[in-house]
């Protein structure tokens, strides 16, 4: 695919068909977050890539696995009917959507920093630099044909992970990748258009 189509094309998917990726195509997807920029130059971002689906299930057990479309309705106070419904379809499969991928992929990231007491905006590069590298990992993914989903981690659901998994304390889970080939009916959330003409500035505001 051309790069702008691959731009165009990345969605949510959330649904999959349980095809197997091969592993040499994992590999090449996650390889490619490490041609993301990196605020130290380090990219001393670690990926742990599961495909045992009983590891899979040890590693996001923390996530709410039963909720409805009525649940949803009941946490948000959202009154814009789009993002509503976007809401909707995603909240009840965020369990499903990683356990029912066909891999599922946690990026790493060193604790240089207290992320939720930062100093200054530096203090929130590490974080940032590991979120341009997941973004080249969820384009690969749509380049090689497959579809990603992430969930940023709530609640003890990183400690959860990090015992099923093993990896140490000095890192931490900026999100759950789900990656798996898009069923062709998968749930699809419409986009809010974004007028450009209005958002793109020249010169000033």
């Amino acid at each position: 695919m051309e790069f702008y189509d691959v731009v165009k094309a990345r969605r949510s998917i959330r649904q999959f068909t349980g095809e197997t990726i091969p592993e040499e195509t994992l590999k090449r997807i996650v390889e490619a977050g490490y041609y993301a920029p990196a605020n130290d130059h380090f990219r001393d971002w670690h990926y742990i890539v599961i495909t045992d689906k009983k590891i899979m299930k040890q590693a996001v057990s923390g996530v709410p696995q039963n909720l409805t479309e009525r649940d949803v309705d009941d946490m948000t106070f959202i009154s814009d009917p789009i993002q509503k419904k976007s809401y909707q379809i995603a909240v009840p499969l965020q369990y499903k959507m990683l356990t029912e991928a066909s891999a599922l992929l946690i990026p790493l990231m060193k604790k240089k920093t207290d992320l939720l007491h930062p100093s200054c905006l530096s203090d929130l590069n590490c974080y940032a630099s590991i979120w341009c590298s997941i973004e080249n990992v969820w384009l690969a993914a749509t380049s090689e044909g497959y579809g990603c989903n992430v969930r940023i981690p709530l609640g003890n659901e990183e400690e959860i992970a990090r015992e099923a998994l093993g990896f140490p304390d000095s890192f931490m889970i900026p999100c759950f990748i789900g990656i798996g080939r898009p069923r062709e009916d998968a749930a699809k959330v419409k986009q809010l258009d974004v007028n450009t003409e209005e958002q793109i500035h020249w010169n000033h505001f």
